[in-house]
């Protein structure tokens, strides 16, 4: 960063923000956004094991359009990754952040030269259309992409709006210049089984593309019209030229053709669909009608600004700035819309819905983002929480449960436990009225109800047997996080004899716990523990625990911390056992999945089972414990790196716990709407809630040092409490926080100050 740019920051301190000018009645020193999108650095989480989505998008778009690398592996399940050098094309569907790659639909590709259908190997590059490229030639910043194809020398520029992509395509002199469409490509486990492809007339190509994946039937049609004339359009089945300017197969390419003069530009505007080629085309008239492509970026550029800037921050170092907001944007990638602009949609069903009145959204990594992500939504996104719940709700509908993590109207039963039920508890818990709350109940209870995926032994036995059901401790701590949750809504409802019900299968963790060992075990059929038992054993998907171990799963009780700390033996033995989680070294086995990373001891905050077990010191007295904990996570597992997401993004979740924590807070249970006390990182923050209030937070004395919580005040009270509630956030006010170097002696101690599951 230059000195310049760096100086420019400081001076924009006191200047105008996106609510206006900045608050008068404290100031506070930092750097402070202007362009909150300048501070989104997409390349982080690009390298190790981050799998993040680079390309151009907007907020929750159904278009993520940016380049596929050649390579294939864990390290692409997003379809790039920084250790790479090579493009295959520009596809218009990308996954973020998540541990199974899918999607990568509709790949374009401009090439020159002889044609060339198949996209070449690692071993021989020359033998397909796939090009080299070099970092310093790309440009990365939300809604808009730059790169310049090396083998062709041709530069490429994409933008994207919520339902369609744009490309900017720069060529040489060529006679022989090319755009290839191919429908067969795809990233990670998608494989194509139809496609087809037709040339509607000079300027315009549609089609389809169906495959199966992670998501078993995966449909999506496109339109594309272009700024140029076709002088030739060629299809190929695989890589066989076939007669006429339409085909369908399992393979299909289609290949544009034209002659460029040097520095001529040829933009394409593609939309997409889960309906129909006609409603990709509708898509298309709505939200691009003309080609100005720099408009369209900036308008993805202002739509980028406008979600950013409702969390305005001020920070002591630019380092923080980026993080924030680089995890702000991550967290806003998806869900991702997931209907046309007339409302249609394709339903898990297999049927076309027209006129529901909301919009449907896809890409529910509901197991990750019930703990962090879906809670921030709450509180600054009112209109997608409901478009959330609301899908949820018809997905309930058309397949008779929840979904578990579904994708492009599939149910990919992924991951252990009902975690839409947290989701949906929260937002009818908060207050939320933009859906049905009698069919939400409904939903819930049916989903609690069922006897798949294990809970036939939950309602018979309470627990389930580890020699019934593979990752059974898992899957079981997860359900009864989940119960819990329902049993709060039950009691809001008046339904008595359910929330008794429900309250009881919210502590089945219980059931888990051998006292002996001290730890959570599988425990079979017969009542006995499985045998031989190692709290640090990690086997991957065929062992009794989900991406992680006995230590960790011993703590994954965030619904009734309470609970677990009289389960272990009081506050005092609970306290050196969770000091234990943090320094205790053990190998986890050569079963481990690579998922298990960012470890202080045997903590793993590379997964999300354990995000919420740094707050719980909050719990038990010692909330400056908390605090050390939070910012050295803050600190180390969070860089302006391209390694700089310690594992999976998955989906958002990963950023959403640095947004919540730099804030300062986080909802340790997902749906009790309270937020627990850690270390905050920024020195302002304004929040801009519903109804034109907002939150301020202001963080007095803070440095890397100061990291304890010493005083409080919320709007002018002295505030001792370690939490506070959605509810007193969301009406306004002022938080002010005084940080130092050791912990206070008066804030957040005592029993009447300790964190709480249940507010009284």
């Amino acid at each position: 960063m230059k000195k310049t740019t760096f100086l420019a920051g400081m001076l924009a301190v006191l200047t105008v923000t996106a609510f206006g000018q900045a608050p008068k009645a404290k100031k506070t020193t930092g750097i402070a956004p202007v362009s909150f999108t300048k501070y989104v650095d997409p390349y982080i989480g690009t390298g190790f094991h981050g799998h993040v989505f680079v390309g151009a998008n907007v907020p929750f778009g159904a278009v993520q359009l940016g380049p596929t690398n050649l390579s294939e592996g864990w390290d692409w399940c997003s379809g790039y990754h920084i250790s790479d050098s090579t493009i295959i094309g520009f596809q218009h569907t990308h996954l973020s952040g998540t541990g199974i790659g899918d999607l990568g639909d509709i790949s374009f590709m401009p090439t020159t030269g002889a044609i060339k259908t198949y996209k070449g190997s690692l071993k021989d590059m020359q033998d397909g259309y796939v090009s080299l490229f070099s970092h310093k030639d790309e440009v990365v910043k939300p809604g808009y992409y730059k790169v310049k194809l090396k083998r062709y020398d041709i530069g490429v520029e994409l933008t994207a709006t919520t339902r369609v992509g744009m490309h900017k395509y720069t060529f040489p002199t060529s006679k022989d210049a090319h755009i290839v469409i191919d429908l067969q490509e795809g990233i990670g486990w998608d494989r194509s089984y139809e496609t087809y492809i037709k040339q509607e007339d000079k300027y315009t190509i549609s089609g389809y593309r169906f495959s199966k994946g992670w998501a078993a039937d995966q449909r999506i049609y496109f339109t594309a019209v272009f700024s140029k004339p076709i002088e030739k359009f060629a299809v190929y089945d695989s890589t066989a030229k076939a007669i006429g300017t339409k085909l369908k197969g399992a393979k299909i390419k289609g290949v544009i053709s034209f002659a460029t003069s040097k520095g001529e530009v040829v933009y394409a505007k593609v939309g997409i669909s889960p309906v129909s080629s006609a409603n990709a085309m509708l898509n298309i008239k709505a939200e691009i009608p003309g080609w100005d492509f720099a408009k369209v970026v900036s308008q993805a550029d202002q739509a980028w600004n406008a979600q950013l800037g409702k969390i305005n921050i001020k920070a002591d170092s630019l380092s923080i700035l980026k993080k924030f907001y680089t995890a702000f944007y991550h967290s806003m990638v998806a869900p991702s819309i997931f209907n046309d602009v007339n409302g249609e949609y394709w339903g898990t069903d297999k049927k076309v819905h027209k006129n529901v009145g909301f919009n449907n959204v896809t890409t529910f990594s509901l197991w990750d983002t019930y703990r962090s992500n879906n809670p921030l939504s709450t509180i600054i996104h009112p209109e997608h929480t409901n478009d959330m719940i609301n899908s949820m709700l018809a997905i309930y509908q058309q397949q008779g449960t929840l979904p578990t993590w579904h994708l492009m109207a599939n149910e990919t039963n992924c991951m252990v436990g009902y975690s839409a039920v947290p989701v949906v508890a929260d937002a009818l818990l908060k207050g939320y009225k933009g859906f049905d709350a009698n069919l939400a109940y409904e939903a819930m209870k049916t989903t609690a109800m069922q006897d798949a995926r294990g809970v036939k032994f939950v309602k018979k036995l309470g627990f389930i047997p580890a020699d019934s059901t593979a990752e059974s401790v898992s899957m079981g701590l997860e359900y009864a996080i989940d119960d819990w949750c329902l049993a709060q809504v039950a009691k809001k409802l008046g339904k008595t004899a359910d929330y008794e019900y429900f309250s009881k299968r919210g502590k089945y963790y219980k059931n888990y716990y051998d006292p002996k060992a001290g730890f959570m075990r599988g425990r079979l059929a017969d009542n006995s523990w499985r045998t031989p038992y190692s709290p640090f054993i990690s086997i991957h998907e065929t062992g009794d625990f989900t991406e992680g171990n006995g230590w960790e799963y011993t703590f994954l009780v965030p619904q009734d911390v309470e609970g677990l700390i009289n389960l272990l033996g009081g506050k005092d033995k609970f306290n050196i056992k969770l000091d234990s989680l943090f320094i205790a070294e053990g190998d986890m086995g050569k079963f481990k999945s690579p998922d298990v990373s960012g470890l202080i001891g045997q903590y793993a905050h590379g997964n999300e089972p354990g995000h919420p077990m740094a707050y719980y010191y909050d719990y038990s007295g010692q909330p400056w414990k908390t605090a050390a904990k939070v910012r050295y996570i803050l600190d180390d597992f969070y860089t302006t790196k391209t390694d700089g997401i310690i594992g999976n993004e998955d989906v958002g979740q990963m950023s959403a716990w640095y947004v919540l924590s730099a804030l300062g807070f986080y909802p340790v249970n997902p749906a009790n709407g309270l937020y627990v006390f850690g270390s905050p990182v920024i020195t302002e923050a304004t929040l801009k809630l519903q109804g034109n209030k907002t939150f301020h937070v202001v963080v007095k004395n803070n440095g890397p040092k100061n990291m304890y919580i010493n005083a409080m005040k919320l709007n002018g009270v002295n505030y001792t409490k370690t939490y506070f509630s959605h509810k007193t956030l969301m009406a306004g006010g002022e938080l002010e926080i005084t940080m130092g170097d050791k912990p206070g002696t008066v804030w957040g101690v005592g029993d009447a100050n300790k964190a709480v599951s249940v507010l009284k």
